[in-house]
């Protein structure tokens, strides 16, 4: 049976990458453009992701779910959003391909995950948010028909036991659009961005 950490650094660098081809595409004028994340702006999306790059290492080395949530929206782009972006990616990166940092307890503030766990959460949330910025920007909206798969493959073992999850009834507005949206012939991309609460 497969195992959805195999290949992860691997996994959340690719992601990562295609996330900074479309970071790259923006120009001047659309840093104020709305995004389908509808509390941000694109820069407030690229500073999330950004951000969330550093707070999952500063968890990583023992920071607490109340500083991550504390730091999540203070600026992290300064006056070079792409370059601040590429260097959180690698020192996200470098951090989970230590030894024994996948075996780690984290202190995320949607309950407590391994490193394996987190990672995985992370490149998760970088694959839909890289479909949100391309959508911002008019950019390709395509994802790795891979990523797609993993994802839609591991769902339920990537958000297992945090208290906001696109597998649960219960979950909050932040997943699940409005049933109806797609029709029988819907692509697993449209499919897997409509469960993860987006109106495609």
């Amino acid at each position: 049976m497969s195992d959805f950490s195999e290949g992860l650094v691997d996994r959340f660098a690719g992601t990562s990458a295609g996330f900074e081809r479309r970071l790259g595409a923006v120009r001047p004028a659309q840093w104020r453009r709305p995004t389908p994340c509808t509390e941000w702006n694109v820069r407030q999306l690229v500073n999330h992701m950004t951000r969330g790059n550093l707070g999952y290492v500063r968890l990583l080395r023992g920071g607490s779910g109340e500083e991550f949530l504390r730091l999540r929206d203070a600026d992290a782009l300064g006056a070079d959003p792409v370059g601040a972006y590429v260097r959180s990616v690698r020192e996200c990166a470098e951090a989970f391909a230590a030894p024994g940092a996948f075996q780690r307890l984290l202190d995320y503030p949607l309950g407590k995950v391994t490193g394996r766990q987190a990672l995985a959460v992370r490149t998760t949330d970088t694959v839909i948010h890289t479909w949100d910025l391309a959508r911002a920007v008019g950019a390709d909206e395509t994802l790795d028909d891979g990523l797609v798969a993993w994802i839609d493959d591991f769902l339920e073992e990537i958000y297992a036991g945090l208290v906001e999850t696109p597998t649960a009834a219960e979950t909050t507005h932040r997943f699940f659009a409005p049933p109806g949206t797609l029709g029988r012939e819907a692509s697993r991309q449209d499919r897997l961005l409509n469960r993860m609460g987006r109106v495609v």
